[in-house]
């Protein structure tokens, strides 16, 4: 049966628990609370610096990255250091012109609109989009057919931030609009073990450093995926000992949840392990894996092959998906050399 992608306890996509009041209390509020990303927090701080200099509105924002990494987070602390209100919305949710006319025509001076999943936005309301970017202004057809006229309305200086996982989705007239472009990346482990440290702390849970360092390491580079892992680690040393988190509690809480030191779940390895069992090591096509396994082909491609990609545990080539050596050796599985194309068993 096919595991719906933001489910997974290692997903770095959004799930109804993380959204509560507990979760956007550990969120970074400034720049100087941010960890990790150290390059977009160098450049932001200029950017915001010479605006508030010049007493105008922000240039448009694009961030661009794998999920769970801070991109609306980061939204929020740029607008906590401009002082400036942020409204939320998503590219699905804004599904006719007349919706982002609506949204666009409420915001005040300043403000900022961030637009989650902004390359799901359908073309006519990019349309919308574009004067607005651009010029401050809302353009509104009244009439049809050859009778119809253009009504042009003022905005007042907005700043657009839009966040995407997908940047090759987005048009190139809407990309090109964007003045500030940054991509975030998955994070390295000390910054990690820094995000564990401090959510620990604003949970008031107690936990020793290896076991912060267990957590850490497990979290996938993604801060998203750490508080989650944390979280249910700290219910596990509230039901099975005195609340204080241990390294032998935190990998028996891990254990538990099928996370490996690395932080591969059992889908992971399932990939993993079909490409080496099934095909050989590879290549093997997307939707050949996905049909092996019963999983979508989108899910195999925007959750699991990214990580597994940085871990070099798998390779993309033109004629599929190949199983590298590490692979091999982090499943315990006696490595075998690829057959080269052309070569006959």
């Amino acid at each position: 049966m096919a595991q719906d992608k933001d489910t997974r306890m290692v997903s770095g996509h959004d799930q109804p628990e993380d959204d509560g009041a507990l979760d956007r209390a550990l969120r970074p509020k400034t720049l100087d609370d941010l960890i990790g990303q150290d390059k977009i927090r160098d450049n932001l701080r200029i950017l915001i610096q010479a605006t508030r200099a010049r007493g105008e509105a922000l240039d448009h924002v694009l961030i661009y990255g794998p999920p769970g990494l801070g991109k609306t987070t980061l939204s929020h602390v740029i607008g906590n250091e401009m002082g400036a209100n942020v409204r939320v919305t998503s590219g699905p949710a804004i599904e006719r012109p007349g919706d982002l006319a609506a949204i666009l025509t409420n915001l005040r001076k300043n403000d900022i609109l961030f637009i989650d999943e902004i390359h799901r936005l359908n073309r006519a309301v990019e349309e919308v989009l574009y004067p607005a970017m651009e010029d401050y202004a809302l353009d509104i057809v009244i009439g049809k057919g050859p009778s119809a006229r253009i009504v042009r309305l003022k905005l007042p200086p907005i700043t657009i931030i839009g966040a995407t996982t997908r940047l090759a989705l987005i048009t190139a007239p809407l990309r090109a609009r964007f003045g500030a472009q940054y991509r975030v990346d998955f994070y390295p482990i000390d910054a990690m073990e820094l995000i564990v440290s401090r959510a620990a702390r604003l949970l008031k849970t107690p936990i020793e450093p290896s076991a912060l360092t267990d957590v850490a390491q497990r979290a996938r580079g993604t801060p998203r995926v750490a508080i989650r892992l944390l979280k249910r680690v700290r219910d596990y040393a509230q039901v099975k000992a005195d609340g204080r988190i241990t390294p032998a509690l935190a990998r028996e809480a891990l254990s538990l949840m099928d996370i490996d030191p690395l932080g591969l779940d059992d889908l992971d390895r399932r990939v993993l392990k079909t490409i080496i069992e099934k095909f050989n090591g590879g290549p093997v096509g997307l939707e050949t894996i996905a049909a092996s396994i019963s999983e979508e082909s989108d899910t195999i491609m925007d959750v699991v092959e990214p990580y597994l990609l940085q871990l070099g545990f798998l390779d993309r080539t033109q004629r599929g998906r190949t199983a590298t050596q590490r692979a091999y050796e982090h499943l315990h599985i006696p490595y075998t050399q690829p057959m080269q194309p052309g070569l006959l068993s």
